[in-house]
């Protein structure tokens, strides 16, 4: 999260999804592995996963936003984009980060895929027991 020419730089993570954020003061647009993000994202709860750590911070067409996300799929993406862009807005107004806190954007969500064991179908899902 170093500062470099005005610009803040965040990494956020979710499930295996990566996102690096750089931000720096412009009228609010995003752009997401350089295509806008309604091109990105088709979806509108993920759209709204996005906006959710800006909208609490206030801050909505306040920055230019450029994201390089790698890794995970669409939802695991967004929500690395939103905890990124929750650790940059704590960096550039340290009084918004008791709000993005409350909110628990800035805690990693830890949560992954459990591997599959041996001898099991899936992580603990055993095979169908036959009596015959």
């Amino acid at each position: 999260m170093a500062t470099k020419s005005k610009a803040i730089h965040a990494v956020g993570k979710r499930k295996t999804a990566i996102a690096r954020v750089w931000m720096k003061q412009g009228k609010g647009n995003i752009v997401i592995n350089k295509r806008t993000m309604d091109d990105y994202f088709l979806r509108p709860t993920s759209r709204m996963i996005v906006k959710q750590a800006l909208e609490l911070a206030g801050v909505v067409d306040a920055y230019d936003i450029t994201i390089n996300v790698i890794g995970g799929g669409l939802t695991g993406q967004a929500g690395a984009i939103r905890h990124a862009l929750s650790r940059a807005l704590s960096t550039m107004n340290p009084e918004s980060r008791k709000t993005l806190k409350a909110a628990g954007l800035i805690t990693r969500d830890a949560r992954k895929k459990e591997r599959k064991k041996y001898g099991l179908a899936s992580a603990r899902r055993r095979f169908q027991f036959s009596k015959r």
